[in-house]
């Protein structure tokens, strides 16, 4: 087993910059998960001029600028409440994390759920800093992997429903209103149950109140949605999560674009983009790195001890299932088991199969070239 990682409980926010190997980690939450032309634009800037010039994307669709420093933080918070990335009253910024499905539309039913709950959002009460929100209610919900603990999902019935994470079944609601007003309620009940020491809503046993039974199953599965182009757009993937600022305003730069929508799964959605291949940026379904999951690892992370994403990246050509590389025990970047997952200790990679970061190794003290070795020993491939 690698050491015990430190675990701190809390997430980076631009008002709240942790600190990292790197500098300090400050986090942009786009609202409604959109940023316009402009805003990446300023974003990119202020990346270069105040951080190390790297973007993350994260598995809560937040955007995170890298190497920060104590110096450089408050001008770079003006930049960010200047274009409106950030908002100037901190405690605005503890309201818990939205997330969309890829691709709304203004207008469509997505857009108009977001929309009425940012209307209500001082209804909401203080939960804890990792609790969040998905609006998920397209033809088919896509955001059942990702990270949120109460749901606004389309139901098989074709209509709406209330799921609290955990929960199979939801709440069936008559309208958009409706939908709004029992999530509000539902995070009530969340904090006076006992919330605040769960913290999660997946780690709170507690029964649905009377007035939420869960009697409304939720729509088939949708897949997200492939890289390419669309009516509205294009799909496009990052490496690994990660971009210089510099592709990502190459991604924006055509007159066309009018703005960018984030994801969880290292995926964006470039509004008026015609889907013209981008260097930086992934343009093709097949390539192996939308299946691998690396964290930054060293010298980004001050608890990673190995570098994670040049193994990543020479892991490519040798697996063909779903690859996990982590800097510790902690397991950041992906929270599933992983047909291959390499955790980071003391310098040297621990092999785990079909597990996570925390799982028992197979194998442990390995350099990179042996990781490569051994899984070519192995039959990788065919994992």
């Amino acid at each position: 087993m690698s050491a015990e990682p430190r675990i701190k409980g809390w997430c980076p926010g631009a008002w709240q910059p942790m600190a990292t190997g790197d500098g300090w980690l400050v986090r942009v939450r786009p609202r409604l998960g959109q940023l316009t032309r402009g805003q990446v634009l300023a974003l990119c800037d202020a990346a270069e001029n105040y951080g190390s010039g790297l973007i993350e994307l994260t598995s809560r669709a937040n955007l995170q600028l890298r190497g920060v420093t104590e110096a450089s933080w408050p001008a770079l918070m003006d930049t960010l409440i200047a274009h409106e990335l950030v908002d100037a009253d901190p405690e605005a910024e503890r309201r818990p994390q939205i997330l969309l499905a890829l691709g709304w539309q203004a207008g469509d039913d997505t857009h108009k759920i977001a929309s009425a709950l940012n209307d209500r959002w001082h209804e909401l009460p203080v939960v804890p800093a990792k609790v969040g929100i998905a609006i998920d209610a397209g033809k088919a919900p896509v955001l059942g992997d990702a990270s949120a603990d109460f749901r606004i999902e389309r139901a098989d019935s074709r209509g709406l429903l209330v799921r609290a994470d955990g929960h199979a079944s939801g709440i069936a609601v008559p309208s958009i209103d409706a939908a709004v007003a029992q999530l509000i309620r539902l995070t009530h009940w969340f904090v006076e149950s006992g919330g605040w020491d769960s913290k999660r809503m997946r780690r709170h046993h507690v029964p649905l109140p009377d007035w939420a039974p869960a009697n409304a199953e939720p729509a088939a599965t949708g897949s997200q949605l492939p890289l390419g182009k669309y009516a509205h757009g294009a799909v496009y993937g990052l490496p690994f999560g990660r971009v210089p600022a510099k592709v990502l305003r190459d991604a924006v730069t055509p007159a066309e674009v009018t703005a960018l929508q984030v994801t969880p799964w290292r995926r964006i959605w470039v509004a008026g983009a015609s889907a013209a291949a981008i260097d930086g940026l992934i343009s093709d379904e097949q390539d192996a790195r939308l299946r691998i999951d690396a964290c930054p690892g060293a010298p980004y992370c001050e608890q990673a001890s190995v570098a994670t994403q040049p193994l990543a990246e020479h892991l490519r050509g040798v697996t063909q299932g779903a690859v996990h590389v982590s800097g510790c025990a902690k397991g950041c970047a992906r929270r599933s088991p992983a047909d291959v997952c390499l955790v980071g200790e003391a310098g040297r990679f621990n092999l785990i199969v079909n597990g996570r970061a925390d799982s028992t190794p197979v194998k442990t003290g390995l350099t990179e070239t042996e990781v490569v070795a051994y899984l070519e020993s192995l039959g990788a491939p065919h994992l």
